[in-house]
């Protein structure tokens, strides 16, 4: 799906050497030509008459078992949604440039005039036990993400412009009126109407309308506090995409097989079997051919690049790593962040520091041969003119760091700095386990922030397991002060749905009245005009930059090795709702 997913930047953000500062001098010229090389990759297989048949393995690599949350309002992990995509199927099919068309299971009518968004599902779109998805399932998942039992963090305050939406959402309504299924819950229609609508709505991902439909005669009798531990969810998930679940072994495995009922056709293959694979063990499983389709972590680039009977594809993701720094608390009673104006965290002088002690760059260089890449501003550059070209962000200067910490009272005391009020200063690091170079890139970063005094550890002393770093992230643990995450973003580049006062996913919980304004502003009525809209997505990401919730660090050439004997597997986004329909041995 083209939701905005949390990933604990485990592949993604490379690692670093403890002595890194003037490392990479001697191997930049290979630095250049391997992310040349990989700029130069195409972004699917060559395309080529298919037979029927044949197993495809899949490698899902993370080094903590999946949650398995088969459901799309309520699973967060990227991992997750990777397991699920033989399956998992959105409503809409999209371009390349991420404009809904109206070529996948359902289409869509966007009404000015009337503030109405229209879904019709196509005849002969069934769910893996062969019933119609109907308008009822279309609707079902807005009472999914609205009902608080089920705790879901993808609601968000975009959905309150949706009429009746926050009424359900407060439980002062039993049904969300806005939503009209004019046929009945068994037609194949859904209206939904808004206060207002927005310039994002022609794409995909824009999250004020879900592009996700749930099998609502199947889930209709579990209650919804339940629904995320049911066995529905869990073991016997239904999809209406090219593939259903056969096998689950939880948390190691998905085994899937060709869904009859799939409304394109016949997929080509007879089995798909996502399978776990561990970070320090994907280099060998790719050199040694153990899966057809792998993703290659780039920090073992060198290890895999010179491998046989693989054809390598790739693009840079719509994703970003980042630094997020704890300033308050999610209230689950009034669905808002509340920041804390006293938190340790809540000074803009230790967080800019914090920035400018990072060496970034160093590390890219060390360990990625380029591939992974600094990024400026919370905008990646695929957004084209949104992306603020003019934002620099963070780079690597001690001097300036120490600087900043003088000028704001951050005094030292021995080795370490104290707060501007004369107490200790001890900053609580979070960050998940990875790779074999996962470890010494965080002790690297942690050893650059005490060259300027600050007195930084990890929670726990040492990296957390996958889970419990989400677990401790979206609870607002009270030992985490700042912590080194991901996020898989939406294809609509409204920051909205991560940084408002009202997303859960704005795990920093900061809310200030200019945040607000800035993204109100990029998804107003006046935003329907694009020059107006690019002027408040740069005032957004220079104002980000300024205040520094949340540094950016890194993104990266997202390369797949896949088996030279299949065609179809394609990273475009006008494929990749249909990506594995489409998949298969060449004959």
């Amino acid at each position: 799906m083209k939701k905005s997913k949390l990933f604990s930047s485990i592949g993604v953000v490379s690692a670093a050497a403890l002595t890194l500062v003037a490392c990479g001098k001697n191997s930049n010229n290979a630095d250049t030509n391997d992310a040349r090389t990989a700029s130069k990759f195409p972004q699917e297989m060559p395309e080529k008459e298919a037979k029927q048949g044949g197993v495809v393995k899949y490698a899902i690599e993370t080094d903590s078992p999946f949650t398995g949350i088969f459901s799309n309002e309520l699973y967060t992990t990227a991992i997750d949604a990777k397991v699920m995509e033989p399956g998992n199927e959105s409503l809409f099919d999209t371009d390349d440039n991420y404009q809904i068309t109206n070529k996948g299971p359902a289409s869509l009518k966007i009404d000015k005039k009337n503030k109405t968004v229209s879904i019709t599902i196509k005849k002969g779109v069934k769910w893996s036990d062969g019933k119609q998805v109907i308008a009822k399932d279309v609707e079902y998942p807005y009472e999914i993400m609205g009902n608080k039992a089920t705790k879901s963090q993808r609601y968000t305050s975009q959905f309150e412009f949706i009429k009746g939406m926050k009424e359900y959402h407060e439980g002062k309504a039993k049904s969300i009126s806005g939503i009209e299924m004019p046929d009945g819950k068994n037609g194949l229609k859904v209206v939904i109407h808004y206060t207002e609508l927005k310039p994002g709505m022609y794409n995909s991902g824009n999250g004020y309308f879900w592009e996700c439909a749930e099998p609502y005669h199947y889930l209709k009798d579990v209650p919804f506090k339940n629904l995320e531990s049911s066995d529905k969810v869990r073991k016997d998930p239904l999809f209406f995409g090219p593939y259903q679940v056969q096998k689950i072994v939880r948390g190691q495995s998905v085994t899937w097989v060709p869904n009859k009922y799939y409304w394109r056709g016949k997929p080509k293959l007879d089995k798909i079997v996502s399978q776990v694979v561990s970070t320090n063990s994907t280099s060998q499983a790719i050199k040694s051919h153990k899966f057809d389709i792998a993703e290659v972590i780039n920090t073992q680039w060198k290890q895999v690049k010179d491998t046989k009977d693989v054809t390598f594809i790739a693009k840079v993701p719509l994703s970003y790593s980042y630094l997020g720094f704890k300033v308050g608390k999610w209230d689950a009673k009034t669905s808002k962040n509340v920041m804390n104006p006293k938190s340790k965290m809540n000074n803009k002088a230790l967080r800019q520091a914090i920035g400018y002690a990072m060496n970034i760059e160093a590390v890219n260089k060390r360990y990625t041969s380029g591939l992974t890449f600094q990024v400026p501003t919370l905008i990646p550059a695929q957004f084209g003119d949104y992306f603020n070209k003019d934002v620099k962000g963070f780079s690597y200067d001690l001097k300036k760091a120490n600087q900043i910490l003088d000028k704001a009272g951050y005094k030292k005391k021995g080795k370490w700095r104290v707060q501007p009020n004369g107490k200790p200063l001890k900053i609580k690091l979070l960050a998940a386990q990875g790779d074999s170079s996962r470890e010494p890139i965080i002790l690297n970063y942690i050893q650059q922030w005490h060259k300027i005094g600050l007195n930084v550890g990890l929670v726990g002393g040492r990296l957390a397991e996958a889970n419990s770093f989400f677990d401790k992230i979206q609870h607002d643990d009270p030992s985490v002060d700042m912590f080194m995450a991901g996020w898989s973003l939406s294809s609509e580049p409204s920051p909205a749905g991560l940084y408002d006062e009202g997303a859960a996913f704005n795990n920093e919980r900061f809310v200030t009245p200019e945040n607000t304004k800035l993204l109100k502003e990029i998804d107003s009525q006046k935003a329907f005009d694009h020059k107006y809209r690019v002027e408040k997505f740069h005032e957004w990401q220079k104002y980000m930059f300024d205040q520094a919730y949340v540094i950016p660090t890194n993104n990266s050439y997202n390369i797949s090795a896949v088996n030279k004997k299949l065609t179809g597997y394609s990273l475009r986004p006008s494929k990749g709702n249909s990506a594995w329909y489409n998949v298969g041995y060449v004959k």
